[in-house]
């Protein structure tokens, strides 16, 4: 057996058998040490597994890279099953793969394991750690490692393996720990030595509520200490930032059990801020040539059957209504409606696109289980549009959408604009060379602008391919955002026509496209990407007046009602708790700016301004506050 070796531009044979460590350490690489794993023909695998017989070429996995922290990661949940079966001998083990944050493991254990457990797992983590355990890796034929998973292995191993296509399969062995593992993992237990225990839970064998509840210990692991301590920074900085939590501090939202789980109470302040967005929305809309539309809330049944989504989208619709003897749905979706005012007339090549837009709210069912405040919900708002245009069009049109796209996310000061080209998923209708052409439009349409883009196979709409624009928060987090589908499939359905310039009639195409996705989910964002802390233009109130005394609560109201008449969100509190208390007050609601008013102010003319970051900005005329805060309230 010889192994050809290609590895930074040098070329080696080596009689094997023969690992990835031995040839670069004859090889005299100075990286070594520093490596976790190796890629071989584009796989990450282990450093001392044998390498295959022919032509290889071998590239470093270094732990901060996404590949090296992926091992890191699937390493450490080794590490933690071993731990825990140290602290409890007679625990079973199910699964315990990396994440994009971490890792976890799914235990069977003798007792309900705890969150008072962790710190004796940790320990006992460390332990091993120290132990410097090498992984390693053996292979067997299935029945034989069936016969291991009776003696020893546990009914979940067992499952696994009697599933299993291939004839025979690997283990991972460190300390006294071995799992039925694909691998590939780090070259010993010292490697893991940035690492945290995170929280429990509950998780169902194979994700199904019919089989036993298992327990789930989630952790996460770096490649350095300092990795993960900003790592955890971060974490307790965004659970300060939580939607679900700033919505009760800061009086944005609710919910009630008496009306329905996922069904949204916009309260004052969050429905300033969303007026505030909606009108910056259809401002934009009119500007670019959109036409506003409104359609009714409950449609007839027989559209989604047309449509495709009753066939396709049934589960996550609601049940229908009888209405004169004939069923009905609360719409899931805006785009049946939008094609209904397309067919109400003959449509020209001239007409078209014709693009309409609607704040169209919609209901969709979705789990009880997986409801979560503003970002996953039953009814929303979409910020829809259906454009409808000549196929030759169709991918200048895309490419206005996308600008379109860009210029609305520009003011909220997002970190970092992701896209992500979607592509046909299981479900779906239409022929496959529709779906080959629509695809490559879009690709098309990127191609020209110059912007790179992630591939998510699988990912698009039933009707159509998809580009996502995804955000990052001031955190880093990624968020998908706008969305803008093509569409060949509903205008077929349909029945969609346009006469074009030949006089002849044609099928037009149709652009799907939100640009926040729905506004409960965007405002959600926003009220963590800015922790609650809405910029001067957004922020529902920009203002607040403080009278210090009794004697100076006329010029206080003088003074609301003039930023107010200059179209300033004011709130006077013109009470009689102290100062202090009311500047408190303030704060804690994240006014931008606070202006006092004692004797001295009113009898100056002039105002105490207070940012709720810089603090005392010192005194300063009516006029001159008046004229800096309609300069900064502007849209950026």
């Amino acid at each position: 057996m010889v192994t050809k070796v290609v590895f930074k531009g040098q070329t080696k044979d080596f009689a094997g058998p023969v690992s990835a460590y031995d040839v670069l350490k004859e090889l005299r690489f100075d990286g070594l040490k520093a490596m976790v794993a190796v890629k071989v023909n584009g796989e990450v695998r282990d450093l001392h597994r044998s390498l295959p017989a022919g032509s290889v070429s071998l590239e470093p996995v270094s732990p901060e890279s996404a590949d090296g922290l992926e091992v890191i990661r699937h390493s450490a949940a080794h590490l933690m099953a071993t731990a825990v079966k140290r602290v409890l001998p007679d625990t079973k083990f199910a699964h315990g793969p990396a994440t994009e944050d971490g890792f976890f493991y799914d235990f069977a254990a003798p007792r309900p394991i705890t969150e008072e457990d962790l710190p004796a797992i940790e320990k006992e983590m460390n332990r091993i750690v120290k132990e410097d355990a090498r992984f390693e890796r053996t292979e067997m034929p299935v029945p034989q490692a069936l016969q291991w998973a009776q003696r020893e292995g546990g009914p979940f191993k067992r499952h696994y393996l009697e599933n299993e296509k291939n004839s025979v399969v690997s283990f991972y062995k460190d300390s006294d720990f071995i799992d039925l593992c694909t691998g590939p993992h780090v070259p010993s237990t010292r490697w893991l030595k940035a690492f945290k225990l995170l929280k429990i839970t509950g998780a169902y064998w194979l994700g199904d509520s019919k089989n036993q509840m298992l327990t789930r210990v989630y952790g996460t692991a770096f490649d350095s200490a300092d990795r993960l301590q900003e790592w955890i920074r971060m974490r307790e900085e965004a659970e300060k930032r939580k939607h679900t939590r700033l919505g009760k501090d800061l009086d944005l939202f609710s919910t009630h059990q008496e009306v329905g789980a996922g069904l949204i109470h916009w309260h004052p302040n969050a429905g300033r801020v969303r007026y505030l967005i909606e009108r910056y929305w259809y401002d934009l809309h009119l500007q670019n040539g959109y036409n506003l539309v409104y359609t009714p809330h409950i449609v007839s049944e027989e559209l989604y059957r047309i449509s495709g989504h009753l066939e396709v989208f049934n589960d996550s619709m609601y049940g229908a209504l009888l209405i004169d003897e004939k069923p009905f749905r609360v719409k899931p979706m805006n785009c049946p409606g939008h094609i209904m005012i397309y067919k109400t007339g003959v449509r020209s090549y001239r007409d078209l696109p014709l693009r309409y837009a609607e704040m169209g709210t919609v209901y969709r069912y979705e789990a009880s289980g997986v409801l979560h405040g503003l970002t996953r919900v039953r009814g929303f708002t979409i910020d829809d549009a259906h454009i409808f245009v000549a196929p030759e069009k169709v991918e200048a049109e895309l490419e206005r959408v996308y600008r379109l796209g860009m210029e609305f996310l520009r003011p909220f000061q997002f970190k970092d604009v992701g896209v992500v080209l979607s592509t046909r998923p299981a479900k779906a209708i239409g022929r496959d060379e529709d779906w080959e052409r629509a695809t490559q439009a879009l690709k098309n349409v990127l191609q020209r602008l110059g912007q790179p883009y992630e591939l998510d196979e699988g990912g698009g709409a039933f009707y159509g391919p998809k580009i996502s624009l995804n955000i990052k928060d001031s955190l880093g987090r990624s968020w998908q955002c706008s969305t803008f589908q093509f569409d060949f499939n509903l205008p077929e359905r349909f029945d969609l026509k346009f006469v074009g310039e030949d006089n002849q009639v044609h099928r037009p195409y149709m652009v799907h496209r939100a640009l926040m996705g729905s506004v409960e989910r965007f405002f959600g964002v926003l009220v963590e990407h800015y922790g609650g802390e809405f910029p001067l233009w957004l922020a529902p109130v920009q203002v607040a007046v403080f009278s210090v005394t009794e004697k100076e609560v006329e010029y206080a109201r003088k003074v609301a009602d003039r930023l107010r008449a200059e179209g300033l969100r004011v709130q006077l509190d013109d009470g009689n708790d102290r100062i202090s208390y009311k500047i408190r007050a303030a704060t804690l609601q994240k006014v931008p700016y606070m202006l006092v008013v004692g004797a001295r102010e009113a009898a100056a003319g002039s105002v105490a301004v207070r940012e709720r970051r810089e603090g005392d900005l010192g005194p300063t005329s009516l006029e001159g506050v008046v004229s800096t805060l309609k300069e900064k309230s502007r849209i950026p």
